[in-house]
C-alpha cells in the first residue's frame, strides 16, 4: 500500500546514535581519482519545462545519469572510484599508462549486485588489471549477466534475491581470499561508505549546475546508498531548506520502514518491476545519514513507475522503472499537503539508468 510518512529523525538522527553523518562530502577526492579515466566526463542536468508544465510546478531538473562512463548507471561511479583508489596506492604518479593497467594484477573482486553495482566493479577491475566475479539474484535480468560478462567478470547466479546473493558473495570471498567491494553496509563491514563516497561527483555536477535552490529532491532508494550521498551533499549546498524526498516501491519499503521503527528494519514482499530499488534490507550506514538529512519518505507502486515512462520517452528521457522512479513520485507526493509542492515549486530528480 502506497504511503507517505514525514521524518520524526530529521536533522537529529536516531536516538541510539551520536547524530554525526556517517557519509563523506570530499567531492575533490573523487573527481581527483576519477580525471585518471577519460571516459569519466560530466553527464548533463536538464531543464523539462513541458513536464513542469504538465506537473504544475515552476521548474523541473533532471540529472541525466543514463551514459555515465558508457555504463549507463550512476554507479559507474562507485566501485571505479574505489579500485581508482587501491591502485593508486600501488603507482607513483610519474608511472606509465600500462603500469596503471597492470597495478591491481592478481587481485579478484567479488560483490553481489542487483545489475549496476556489477557493471562498475567489473569495469573498475577490468581498467586496472583485477579480476571481478559478481554474485547476482535469479531475479536479476539476463541482459544484465551478459553485459557484466562482456566487461570480463565472471557471473555467478545465487539466490531468489539481493541478499541471498550478497550472502553468497560474502563467503566466496571468505573462501577465496578475495577482496569483498560491497555498495552496502552493515556491522563490521565500511567499505560501502567509500563506493557512496564515489556517487558525489554527479551530485556536485547537478549541484552546480542548479540556476535555483532546489525546493525539493526525490530520490529513489534500494538499499539506501545512492540517496544517502546525494542528501548528504545536498545538504552541505543547500542546508536545511530542500524537501528531500526517498522513494521506494511497496513491495520494498525498507527505508521507510526503519524509519517507522527507528532502527535497521528488515522487509518481506514480492518482485517489484524496480529491481534495482528492490531490495529488503537496508545498509546501516545509509540508514544513519538518511535519518539525518531527509524529510520524507514515500512509496509507489509498480505501475506508477511503468506509467510514468511514457511521459519520459516522449521528452527523450527513456529510462527503466528503478531510473524513473523519483520522477513517478511527484505525483503521487502533490496528493500529501505535507510534502507542499504547489506552483512555485523547483523540483530535481536523478534518471539513474538507461533502458535495459
Amino acid at each position: 500500500m502506497k504511503k507517505l510518512i514525514v521524518n520524526p529523525f530529521f536533522q537529529k538522527g536516531f536516538p541510539t546514535e551520536n547524530g554525526k553523518d556517517p557519509v563523506s562530502t570530499d567531492v575533490e577526492a573523487v573527481r581527483k581519482l576519477l580525471a585518471m579515466c577519460p571516459v569519466a566526463a560530466e553527464t548533463p542536468l536538464v531543464t523539462s519545462v513541458s513536464l513542469a508544465k504538465n506537473l504544475g510546478i515552476n521548474k523541473l531538473w533532471l540529472k541525466d545519469e543514463r551514459n555515465r562512463m558508457g555504463l549507463g548507471s550512476f554507479k559507474a561511479l562507485g566501485a571505479t572510484f574505489v579500485i581508482a583508489s587501491h591502485a593508486a596506492n600501488k603507482v607513483a604518479n610519474e608511472k606509465t599508462d600500462d603500469d596503471w593497467k597492470k597495478s591491481l594484477f592478481g587481485e579478484t573482486y567479488v560483490s553481489a549486485s542487483a545489475g549496476n553495482h556489477g557493471l562498475s566493479l567489473a569495469a573498475g577491475a577490468r581498467i586496472f588489471g583485477a579480476k571481478a566475479v559478481i554474485y547476482l539474484s535469479k531475479n536479476v535480468p539476463s541482459t544484465f549477466a551478459d553485459r557484466i560478462r562482456n566487461y570480463g567478470a565472471d557471473v555467478v547466479i545465487h539466490g531468489d534475491d539481493y541478499e541471498e546473493s550478497l550472502q553468497g558473495a560474502q563467503d566466496a570471498a571468505q573462501e577465496n581470499n578475495w577482496f569483498l567491494l560491497s555498495d552496502v553496509t552493515w556491522d563490521g563491514y565500511d567499505y560501502g561508505l567509500q563506493v557512496m563516497q564515489g556517487y558525489l561527483v554527479l551530485a556536485a555536477e547537478a549541484y552546480d549546475k542548479c540556476s535555483e535552490m532546489p525546493t525539493h529532491i526525490f530520490l529513489q532508494a534500494g538499499v539506501g546508498g545512492f540517496p544517502a550521498s546525494m542528501a548528504t551533499l545536498a545538504r552541505k549546498y543547500f542546508g536545511d531548506k530542500p524537501k528531500i524526498i526517498i522513494v521506494e516501491p511497496t513491495k520494498a519499503p525498507v527505508l521507510q520502514e526503519s524509519i517507522n521503527e527507528g532502527k535497521a528494519t528488515t522487509v518481506t514482499g514480492g518482485v517489484s518491476n524496480m529491481g534495482r530499488l528492490d531490495c529488503k534490507s537496508p545498509s546501516l550506514k545509509a540508514l544513519s545519514s538518511l535519518a539525518i538529512t531527509c524529510t520524507h519518505f514515500i512509496t509507489i507502486e509498480d505501475e506508477d513507475a511503468e506509467n510514468s515512462l511514457s511521459e519520459l520517452d516522449e521528452n527523450d528521457l527513456a529510462t527503466t522503472p528503478s531510473g524513473g522512479a523519483g520522477y513517478a513520485a511527484i505525483a503521487e507526493a502533490q496528493k500529501y499537503s505535507e510534502c507542499g509542492i504547489d506552483k512555485d515549486s523547483k523540483i530535481l530528480v536523478f534518471l539513474t539508468e538507461k533502458q535495459d
